[in-house]
């Protein structure tokens, strides 16, 4: 694995992004802070899960790295470097540092173009990559590192399965060589037999390539597999973050731990509690969230500080930083 560098990968500071809805009776339009003053930092060789709920924000916050989505204010920085500063150039050089592997890779990949022209298609705008009349062999290595047969490069997608698709997609976010890359929920669509595949190779690469990862998922058990560091979020705000082994022994926010007690598999720190957690209420809105705490309306440990004063995101006494005036490393039985 090549040397791990001091400057972080990616760095988030005070990260507010969102998009535009239609409201009321005359379609008025309003924004929506699907991501809400977050801060987040990925390093080198590292993998770093964001999980919670759907509709929490963690695509919206990926877009945004990605320079699909223009921050309405906070930084992104990108091997040290403020996207929102960059030139063409810069641009340029971010959409190769950065790459994404979608969900869905049959939507992801032209169904029009061959696995080799969809591995190699980031070398017509990266051209000093690969040169052309090596770019063959290129694609070639690039499938056998995925696993796959490289005289498939010239079948097309609805050719291969769902898993050999998502490999394709990982070869042609290889291709440009990233120091990152954003995997959203990327083995959600998969069997848990070709998952265990999927996360392997990506556990192999990152140890060959010293790729770092931003991992996100509401798979608490595919989290428990990969991750260093894991980043709960909700309602578009980073609520704890820590190790993965602090995360899982000790979680010290209410909604982490109801996160957690509605996955039998991977709560351990419940094994003394009979009874798993039930968060009552519905989600609110992103568009109209609750003052103060935005947990704070399905939260059993709520007071009426809680709506008046906004957990900041700190220690609290313990090893890890959580967002909660009462956080507690248990529940009550």
């Amino acid at each position: 694995m090549n040397q791990r560098s001091e400057e972080p990968v990616l760095r988030t500071a005070d990260l507010v992004a969102g998009y535009q809805v239609r409201r009321g009776l005359l379609g008025r339009r309003a924004e929506v802070a699907a991501v809400a003053g977050v801060n987040l930092t990925v390093r080198e060789g590292e993998t770093v899960c964001l999980v919670g709920e759907s509709g929490c924000g963690k695509s919206t916050l990926a877009r945004s790295v990605v320079g699909l989505l223009r921050p309405r204010s906070g930084t992104v920085l990108v091997a040290g470097k403020d996207t929102a500063k960059l030139d063409r150039a810069g641009r340029l050089e971010l959409r190769k540092n950065v790459q994404m592997v979608f969900q869905d890779p049959f939507a992801s990949l032209n169904p029009r173009m061959t696995a080799g022209e969809l591995i190699a298609e980031g070398w017509r705008v990266h051209p000093g990559l690969v040169a052309e009349s090596d770019r063959q062999a290129e694609v070639a290595r690039l499938l056998a590192q995925v696993g796959l047969n490289p005289k498939h490069a010239g079948r097309y997608p609805h050719q291969f399965s769902g898993g050999q698709r998502q490999r394709i997609s990982i070869a042609r976010a290889l291709a440009v060589r990233p120091r990152l890359i954003i995997c959203d929920e990327a083995v959600s669509a998969l069997d848990v037999s070709i998952q265990a595949q999927i996360l392997a190779l990506l556990a192999q690469l990152q140890e060959e390539l010293g790729i770092a990862y931003l991992f996100i998922t509401h798979d608490l058990g595919v989290v428990r597999q990969i991750a260093d560091r894991v980043a709960v979020m909700h309602l578009g705000q980073i609520v704890e973050t820590g190790t993965a082994e602090e995360i899982y022994q000790q979680p010290r926010h209410p909604y982490t731990q109801a996160l957690l007690s509605a996955a039998p598999s991977v709560d351990d720190w419940t094994d003394d509690y009979t009874e798993g957690i039930v968060l009552q209420g519905d989600t609110p809105s992103p568009a109209d969230p609750p003052s103060g705490c935005r947990f704070r309306t399905r939260c059993w440990l709520a007071e009426p500080r809680c709506a008046t004063e906004t957990p900041e995101l700190a220690e609290r006494g313990g090893p890890h930083l959580v967002a909660c005036h009462f956080a507690r490393p248990t529940v009550p039985t």
